[in-house]
């Protein structure tokens, strides 16, 4: 904490802030549908540590984005990944949060 504030410092916050690990995928799938990269095996809640991804076509924004893999979730459809990546908009660079098909998440 720091002296003359309130409450936990920004590093501090940040820190105990991790997205806990969630039953995920084994692998996390390249564009050709093969295994890629193992998952990391049982990390204690708060140890969460986004991934670097690339993210195919999102909406509105076709292309390919550098992208941050949060967390992974599994729908009915499939897994799906809680990515946030940047996209260029009207004036400047936008940051987006948003859950993507595993389809359209890449190693990065």
């Amino acid at each position: 904490m720091n002296l003359g504030r309130r409450g936990p410092s920004l590093a501090e916050r940040a820190a105990s802030s991790g997205v806990p690990p969630s039953t995920a995928p084994s692998t996390l799938r390249g564009g050709l549908g093969g295994p890629v990269r193992e998952q990391l095996p049982g990390r204690p809640a708060g140890a969460g540590h986004g991934r670097h991804c690339w993210v195919r076509d999102p909406p509105d924004a076709p292309g390919i984005w550098p992208g941050l893999l949060v967390e992974w979730r599994q729908r009915e459809d499939g897994w799906h990944g809680r990515v946030a990546y940047a996209v260029v908009g009207e004036h400047g660079p936008v940051l987006v949060e948003a859950w993507l098909s595993a389809e359209q998440l890449k190693q990065g």
